[in-house]
């Protein structure tokens, strides 16, 4: 399940995964608020995103990891910053060691750094 986080600035996209995340998810939830905070970027286009992954590693279907990808390969260079809050270690490294992919900036918090998150997401 994706929950939107709010009290954001509109060209940030703040979302919490939780349990099982599927492609309705992303359809409901992730794509439209990406694409109004394209809108609210204007001509700049750049966005940014918090993602919490929360205290239980969400369990993502192969529909939503498709919609994923999609997703942000499809906005590519709108990408300004990312920040990601999970404990997981292997998900750390490996965002870490792909992170270059991103033409913006990718930085992974632990989860008791939330707040900080999204000091640097809004900063």
């Amino acid at each position: 399940m994706l929950r939107l986080l709010h009290d954001l600035p509109p060209t940030v996209v703040g979302v919490e995964a939780h349990g099982k995340v599927t492609t309705d998810d992303y359809d409901r939830v992730l794509v439209p608020a990406v694409e109004a905070a394209l809108a609210a970027a204007g001509e700049d286009g750049k966005i940014r995103m918090l993602y919490v992954l929360g205290d239980d590693m969400p369990d993502y279907t192969a529909g939503a990891v498709w919609q994923d990808t999609k997703l942000g390969l499809g906005h590519l260079r709108s990408w300004d910053r990312i920040a990601v809050v999970t404990d997981e270690d292997w998900l750390e490294n490996t965002i870490r060691a792909l992170g270059w992919i991103v033409p913006g900036e990718v930085k992974v918090f632990d989860d008791d750094e939330v707040a900080e998150a999204r000091r640097w997401i809004t900063s």
